[in-house]
């Protein structure tokens, strides 16, 4: 059966998962859905239907995970259970589960769930990647990478490939290793928006950066959950930077370290949040944020764009408060 299941946060492999699945089917046409903004009849329609123009096709439904309402889930796997030798449909979602109902309609050989990479193998890709452009780089430079490059492989050989551009642009020697000093001056000035930079302006109160940074996030199709969840990450490390201040060790480099706090601007960034945040806001926080990602999972969720600059704006105030 030409119907497939990728699931989780590991983007890079789950992306490379649905490249060997085109690779098979060269020359196909292709339609790319995202659930929540296209009606599921609209979809199977386009399952059901011929192609006059190609001899394959592929059909890709992102954020699967928003297809929730039963008959929905039924007239999708039905046209699963139905689906023609020379079409191909490919569910995607940044969570680790689906419907049941669509869950069920694809075999278990075909569903995959592509968790975050381990610390060590993240280190390691990291490495080889740098290895194979002939740069030599050592664990303070991948520690540097790692606290400001979103966790999973898409981001990290997206920002890696545009820093390989960089170094080769600065003719740097490639028999001397890369300095943390040389990656965080291009990942501080030549990132794209991501909860990263988001959380940057937040921690500064700059609420019409933070909108903007949320908009074209938005822009690019990345999940409300998925910047939810970014943010909540660096919500939970500001809980634990704030137990360093109190005990006065914010310039205890290994303490920084052993956080994902080391490089100098992800430290401004935190001792920025901390001046607006203390324990008792970061806890409202966390909360808030547990609270828009409920929200998002309700019928509430087609406001989504609404949603989210609500919460920017709660999530700002809620330091004056």
């Amino acid at each position: 059966m030409n119907a497939f299941i990728y699931l989780g946060p590991e983007l890079g492999k789950k992306q490379d998962a649905v490249d060997s699945v085109r690779k098979k089917f060269s020359n196909a046409e292709e339609y790319v859905f995202y659930a929540g903004e296209t009606a599921v009849s609209v979809i199977a329609d386009t399952l059901q239907n011929h192609s006059l123009f190609a001899e394959s096709r592929i059909i890709i439904i992102k954020n699967a995970e928003a297809i929730k309402k039963k008959d929905d889930i039924e007239l999708l796997a039905s046209c699963i259970k139905n689906i023609e030798e020379n079409t191909v449909l490919i569910l995607l979602s940044d969570e680790n589960r689906l419907a049941a109902g669509l869950e069920d309609a694809v075999p278990k050989t075909n569903k995959q769930v592509f968790y975050e990479l381990f610390e060590r193998e993240k280190t390691e890709w990291l490495r080889q990647f740098f290895r194979r452009e002939g740069f030599n780089i050592d664990n303070d430079c991948i520690d540097t990478i790692l606290e400001m490059v979103e966790n999973n492989t898409a981001a990290l050989k997206r920002e890696c490939s545009r820093l390989i551009y960089f170094l080769h642009r600065q003719e740097l020697s490639k028999n001397r290793p890369v300095k943390p000093e040389d990656i965080e001056k291009w990942l501080s000035h030549n990132r794209e928006e991501s909860p990263f930079t988001l959380f940057s302006r937040i921690a500064a109160g700059d609420f019409s950066k933070a909108l903007e940074s949320l908009a074209v996030m938005s822009g690019a199709k990345e999940s409300a959950q998925g910047i939810l969840a970014g943010l909540a990450w660096q919500f939970r490390k500001l809980r634990s930077y704030l137990s360093l201040l109190e005990r006065g060790e914010t310039n205890n480099y290994a303490e920084l370290k052993k956080l994902g706090l080391s490089a100098p601007k992800v430290k401004d960034d935190f001792a920025a949040a901390a001046r607006r945040y203390n324990a008792d806001a970061v806890d409202a926080c966390l909360a808030l944020t547990a609270e828009y990602d409920m929200l998002l999972r309700s019928p509430v969720a087609a406001l989504e764009n609404i949603l989210m600059d609500r919460y920017i704006l709660a999530i700002i105030n809620i330091s004056a408060a």
